[in-house]
């Protein structure tokens, strides 16, 4: 496990601190879909993320999903790292986009390396700015932003984080996600293609331009 700690942490965490996370993670695989975080859930341990990519979304009062952010390697979750200090219920949903593995750290062991590792105290508060961005830019997005932009945005982003051009996902599931009908991401998407920035095929989403 140090191994793969070192390789995803090491330009970030001191050796004395990987060795602490090393004897006290729990190491878990995960396939694409899977479902890693419930609302409602309570959280006793923060995720690391190793490798793969994790998306998280927020629910309204329909059930309905609003995309916030996305987790790639290195990366963890501010909601998580709140919810795991407060003692409160998940107020979000952590969904794998790819396979991929995280380590999780007892949430006991998250406030005791606050102040014993400087790197580690800069780590959750740059996460917590990273993820606070994130959720601002999601906020522009949604006001301020043409549905045509937000969805060419959307695949952009999601090729960039899966490290592939090709968006394997079906209209239907971009328009749940996209808080809209898969009629009218349809016809955006062919928009898309006329102007050149993708190409649509039976199976996959083609990013020509970013």
């Amino acid at each position: 496990m140090k191994e793969i700690l070192t390789e995803s942490y090491g330009y970030i965490f001191e050796e004395a601190l990987i060795d602490e996370i090393v004897k006290v993670a729990t190491f878990k695989e995960f396939k694409a879909d899977d479902y890693l975080i419930e609302i409602g859930d309570y959280i006793k341990t923060m995720p690391l993320l190793v490798n793969g990519a994790i998306k998280i979304l927020r629910e309204d009062e329909n059930g309905d999903e609003l995309l916030l952010y996305f987790l790639e390697r290195g990366d963890t979750c501010a909601m998580t790292l709140t919810c795991c200090m407060g003692q409160a219920k998940s107020r979000i949903r952590a969904v794998a986009e790819t396979d991929g593995s995280l380590l999780m750290i007892p949430v006991e062991k998250m406030e005791d390396w606050l102040t014993k590792y400087k790197t580690w105290r800069n780590f959750v508060f740059d996460s917590y700015n990273v993820r606070l961005m994130e959720m601002l830019e999601a906020i522009d997005t949604l006001a301020f932003m043409n549905l045509d932009e937000r969805l060419y945005k959307y695949l952009t982003d999601k090729a960039k984080v899966i490290g592939n051009t090709e968006i394997q996902n079906t209209h239907q599931e971009i328009a749940y996600e996209m808080h809209t009908s898969r009629v009218v991401i349809s016809r955006l998407l062919k928009a898309l293609e006329i102007e050149g920035k993708i190409k649509l095929h039976r199976n996959k989403i083609e990013i020509l331009q970013f």
